[in-house]
């Protein structure tokens, strides 16, 4: 019996992972969060399938399920939105897990911030504006920050940051970050990213509050930073004619020379 971490995507039921799919077509089980997971998802489970929302159990109720499929030698899909690497809440299931020596597995998937990206046709790492993406959140109800992962800190950096679980503090936002990246830079809300009603607000740190929808409350991302709208920025090397790389070198003294004449 294997519990099966699966990262269900950010909504969009095509963007599960065929790994992720393929698991949860194999599990007789499957725990799912119900208030994020689409029912489409589900739709792979196998006929006659055990399926448990989770969204209103606690953590003992989630691992009391567990319990009773590893005593019937039931594998479980576990499905979390996103990807499982950040703000999945997997940490402490894996951590009972590991103390009841049951086994599991970790399936990647497409994480929010990525979906909010793609919908905005933007890259957020450009030459010379930004090369660092930052993940984070502000302090919530269920989970407090170091001292030290402020929006202040990141901000220093002039990173573009993909702020989570924030949206009802919107107002500190801009208010701790208008010192370090300006009224005018640019920020994206992202509101239910790649689901069927999914919302963009453009806008500047100086005109965000007034811009969003009262409704928007919650499941939204908000990115923010210079690189989601210049324009004037430089090329890379990793296409420029002239740049000697492994894959094109651009002598005969080039070190990559020997090594792409010699390559099978």
């Amino acid at each position: 019996m294997t519990v099966h971490f699966i990262g269900a995507g950010p909504g969009a039921p095509d963007l599960l992972t065929l790994r992720g799919r393929d698991l949860i077509a194999a599990c007789p089980v499957c725990l799912y969060a119900g208030s994020l997971v689409p029912q489409a998802v589900l739709d792979h489970c196998p006929e006659g399938a055990h399926v448990v929302n989770t969204a209103p159990m606690d953590l003992d109720a989630i691992m009391a399920e567990i319990a009773t499929a590893h005593e019937r030698g039931q594998d479980i899909a576990r499905l979390h939105s996103g990807d499982l690497s950040v703000w999945s809440a997997m940490g402490e299931q894996l951590r009972r897990l590991k103390a009841l020596g049951i086994p599991f597995t970790v399936t990647p998937g497409v994480p929010s911030f990525s979906a909010a990206a793609a919908a905005l046709g933007a890259e957020l790492t450009l030459p010379g504006i930004a090369q660092s993406v930052v993940l984070t959140r502000t302090s919530g109800r269920a989970t407090s920050m170091p001292d030290g992962e402020t929006l202040a800190n990141f901000g220093r950096t002039g990173a573009t940051l993909a702020l989570h679980l924030s949206i009802g503090n919107i107002a500190r936002v801009v208010a701790e970050l208008t010192p370090h990246y300006g009224g005018d830079c640019p920020v994206a809300v992202v509101f239910r990213a790649s689901w069927p009603d999914e919302r963009i607000i453009h806008a500047t740190l100086d005109t965000v509050e007034a811009a969003l929808s009262p409704d928007i409350t919650r499941t939204a991302l908000i990115l923010v930073g210079r690189a989601l709208a210049a324009e004037g920025f430089a090329e890379s090397c990793l296409y420029s004619p002239d740049y000697d790389r492994r894959y094109r070198p651009q002598s005969a003294d080039s070190p990559w020379s020997e090594w792409v004449e010699g390559d099978d």
